[in-house]
């Protein structure tokens, strides 16, 4: 799997933590089931299937321990479940998954059904999992309902703090970018701020945007290589227009914000996406969210509350949130490029073929630009 600097690229001016994925935050953990089955003509409910579950465990005990989160929408025509008690409580409460519009329901089920198995002996837990999803209906199967609750199982058991598994897999397996194969990709980055030193990392679902308005640090990209060049999956799928698909951006940092400094966090990932030319089109959803792990068990559970008096957390002040933004920025355009890079080219239900954004033009195009190797 290569990333965009294995290409000997580089983007912002930041410098990317040792992993350069939304596992520098120390406690977040990330896995993926992916699925994929069979090919040609579309066979309702048999396949070809392109999809699967990415899940985020924002920390290690997430189910007792809440923690503060925001959330931005740039366009709505999508979903992100939970979100009205994140933006009324102003915290996170369950992992997140995130997988195809249509798997939504299950995956949510499952969520639930997976952390019920750790309060067995509580029959007044109750739980409201964030979920989020991205169309992947071009190349997968969709109707056929091929996400089931053991995938999330999976997926949760996998998690892993380690390396993220980044293009066709987990939730992005069958997603497309820019008009080239897209999926998942991750990045972070590292700053100074408030006397401290901060991680931001990000992680995001990639199926959004148009090949003509693909820019890379300033390279017309997408105006380079156009679809007639490399074709547009979408050219195939006549009944779903360009710039109809959608992204999921999730925000995870180690410094002490609060909730309405996550939200402007949030808010800022989605400028990340303007500068590799997204837009939020029409039908497009873009659904953005943050967490701070920094206050881990602190917060009062309010599912099991144990005070009633005063509790102290951390916070930074808002001047130097500045820093923040610009972290989050430059890792949520960083994770869509290595989601561009890391996919690889996929031929999903009736032929219709997604193809990966070629390294080699890429790289030429990018030099040609003098934002090259070297």
């Amino acid at each position: 799997m290569a990333r965009y600097r294995d290409l000997g690229l580089t983007i912002g001016l930041l410098p990317p933590g040792p992993q350069n994925a939304i596992t520098d935050v120390e406690g977040v953990r990330v896995g993926v089931t992916t699925l994929i089955e069979g090919d040609g003509p579309l066979r309702l409910g048999e396949g070809p299937i392109r999809t699967g579950v990415t899940a985020i465990v924002p920390h290690e005990g997430i189910r007792e321990e809440p923690i503060y989160a925001g959330t931005h929408t740039l366009n709505g025509n999508g979903e992100m479940t939970g979100l009205e008690w994140v933006r009324e409580s102003g915290q996170l409460t369950t992992p997140i998954a995130i997988t195809n519009t249509h798997s939504v329901g299950v995956v949510h089920d499952a969520l639930i059904a997976y952390e019920v198995r750790a309060h067995e002996r509580s029959p007044s837990f109750w739980s409201l999992p964030v979920v989020a999803e991205t169309y992947d209906g071009a190349l997968n199967d969709i109707n056929g309902f091929h996400v089931r609750p053991d995938h999330l199982f999976a997926a949760m058991d996998a998690a892993s703090d380690g390396p993220v598994p980044e293009g066709n897999v987990g939730g992005g397996t069958g997603m497309i970018c820019h008009d080239f194969k897209g999926g998942t990709g991750t990045a972070s980055r590292r700053v100074e701020s408030g006397g401290g030193s901060w991680t931001v990392g990000v992680l995001v679902q990639a199926n959004h945007g148009g090949r003509d308005r693909l820019m890379i640090d300033g390279a017309h990209v997408g105006e380079a290589i156009p679809t007639d060049e490399v074709p547009s999956a979408w050219d195939q799928e006549e009944a779903i227009a360009h710039e109809t698909g959608s992204i999921i951006v999730i925000v995870a940092t180690d410094a002490p914000v609060l909730p309405h400094q996550l939200r402007r966090l949030a808010q800022r990932s989605s400028l990340g996406v303007g500068r590799v030319g997204g837009a939020g089109g029409n039908s497009s959803g873009d659904i953005m969210l943050a967490f701070s792990t920094a206050n881990a068990g602190r917060i009062p559970n309010y599912k099991a509350p144990t005070s009633t008096g005063p509790t102290s957390v951390d916070t930074l002040p808002d001047d130097a949130n500045t820093a923040l933004y610009w972290a989050t920025i430059e890792a949520t355009e960083e994770a869509i490029l290595n989601a561009l890079v890391s996919a690889e080219t996929m031929v999903g239900r009736d032929g219709i073929t997604a193809h990966a954004l070629p390294h080699d033009r890429l790289v030429e195009v990018m030099t040609t630009f003098g934002r090259g190797p070297g």
